[in-house]
């Protein structure tokens, strides 16, 4: 399933900690996709995150989820344990590696298993579809995904 960010208002984490109280599997602060997220997330076989590259990393809503998320597997151990991840980065020149380090980071702090690929799972381009003509990066990300339906296959 398909869960896009781009449009959401989503704040980061504000570290209040009450997702350690609640022990709910939530976060606390409520009114917008992150709960829904990390419902699907909990559902979910394998996650994969993807973004843009903005100023060498991922984009301001995805970092606030991931913040949000990882905060409340933090606090609810096990929710996200031994899931295959994989994280895909869209790039049109340079900083790619930091943004891809940090989907990645997500998926390892959670207890995830890490699917890889022939190559960095990044795509270049700069405007929308541009990325379709990145042949090497196309080849890759079949790739990633010959190995997460492997990985899941193999967790599940």
């Amino acid at each position: 399933e398909l869960v896009p960010l781009a449009g959401q208002a989503i704040p980061g984490c504000c570290a209040c900690y009450r997702c350690f109280k609640n022990a709910d599997g939530h976060c606390a602060v409520a009114g917008d996709i992150v709960n829904d997220c990390i419902d699907k997330m909990r559902a979910a076989d394998g996650i994969l995150l993807g973004s843009p590259t903005y100023f060498s990393d991922i984009t301001a809503g995805m970092k606030a989820l991931i913040e949000r998320a990882g905060m409340t597997a933090r606090a609810n151990p096990g929710i996200l344990r031994r899931k295959a991840g994989a994280g895909v980065v869209a790039v049109r020149r340079a900083g790619a590696m930091h943004a891809f380090t940090s989907l990645n980071l997500f998926f390892l702090i959670g207890e995830m298993i890490v699917a890889g690929s022939s190559y960095w799972n990044i795509g270049i381009g700069r405007e929308p579809g541009e990325v379709e003509k990145d042949t090497e990066g196309i080849q890759i990300m079949k790739t990633l995904g010959q190995n997460m339906a492997w990985l899941m296959k193999k967790i599940g």
